[in-house]
């Protein structure tokens, strides 16, 4: 028999890509569903009212979970198993017709989104790897923004973004060439967590050169990609991929980083928190060290806890940095937001 269940208000009822084997009755409380758009990438969020089920179509369906389900108030839930369920809905056929009216509504959703989204002219290819690398140049970090723009120089030599990216390419040549060589945060020489050195980027000219990017190099630039078009559980998917071959420092070191901020950005706090203290505790000179706490902070930040927050962004102040740095700017305002509220 079902026995009712109790979740505090952020617990998490069940993650996408969880095995599907209950279906839910929320009681009492609210519960959030948040699942993918599929034509922008982002999330949408349902809200479960008491009298109502979730998890139904993926439980009966038996594949995994397609989205999220947290309690944003204490609640208290009723789980089935499938069993348990057709037994209770062949006896009630109020619950049949309620589940009918849902897939209904659903199925509605996603014909227009499907219909919206084969309506809309495709994205040039090109678009997607010049917001990379100027996502990296407005914040400061030259040695991304060079190889990204030098690959786009490659790959598209006539594409409609190439002037201008041969003025962002020499740009950022021109930051690094005032910037010297590249040290880690602890003093000396940078280690497999560093930032790229200083070195001369491929010219547009070199595109028949034969050289190619590496297969992680490919994996780590589709996956920002993905963050710049808002698809960051896609980005997740290739970062972790990245990680977990383990074939170029370089590339696993970014990644390591990227991962912690598709959670943040997927807005699993509890998760960014753990794994960028995982992460920092296992590589204390990770060059991204900075940003990993503001993550930390701004995921504290989000849950309510600014405590906690402000000793992290106070945390990022306390460490060796130019006036100018981007992380120490945001932290400094983040701690002055919280301070005056």
């Amino acid at each position: 028999m079902p026995k009712p269940l109790q979740y505090r208000s952020g617990s998490i009822i069940y993650m996408r890509g969880d095995p599907a084997d209950k279906v839910f009755i929320l009681q009492s409380g609210k519960v959030n569903l948040i699942y993918q758009d599929i034509e922008t990438g982002s999330d949408l969020h349902d809200l479960v009212q008491p009298g109502e089920f979730f998890g139904v179509k993926s439980a009966l369906g038996r594949y995994p979970r397609e989205e999220d389900a947290a309690a944003i108030q204490d609640a208290v839930i009723m789980a089935f198993t499938v069993q348990e369920f057709e037994a209770l809905a062949m006896a009630n056929t109020r619950i049949i017709m309620k589940m009918l009216k849902v897939f209904s509504n659903q199925m509605r959703r996603i014909h227009k989104q499907v219909s919206s989204l084969m309506e809309k002219e495709e994205l040039d290819p090109d678009v997607g790897l010049f917001n990379v690398g100027e996502y990296y140049l407005k914040g400061k970090r030259f040695s991304q923004a060079r190889y990204v723009f030098s690959r786009y120089l490659t790959y598209y030599p006539s594409g409609k973004n190439a002037a201008q990216a041969a003025k962002y390419l020499e740009a950022a040549e021109t930051s690094l060439s005032h910037m010297g060589t590249v040290r880690s945060p602890g003093g000396g020489e940078a280690g497999m967590f560093s930032r790229p050195q200083t070195q001369s980027a491929p010219a547009a000219a070199d595109a028949g050169s034969g050289q190619e990017l590496s297969t992680a190099a490919k994996s780590y630039y589709d996956a920002i990609s993905f963050i710049s078009q808002e698809k960051y559980q896609q980005a997740y998917l290739f970062f972790k991929r990245i990680v977990d071959a383990n074939e170029e420092a370089e590339y696993v070191a970014k990644s390591s980083y990227e991962i912690g901020r598709c959670l943040f950005l997927l807005n699993k706090f509890d998760d960014c928190i753990r794994y960028y203290t995982i992460m920092l505790t296992k590589y204390p000179k990770h060059p991204d060290i900075r940003d990993a706490i503001f993550f930390i902070g701004q995921s504290y930040e989000r849950k309510g806890q600014k405590d906690q927050a402000g000793a992290f962004y106070k945390k990022i102040l306390s460490m060796p940095a130019d006036d100018d740095d981007g992380t120490t700017i945001k932290a400094k305002r983040a701690l002055k937001a919280l301070e005056g509220a």
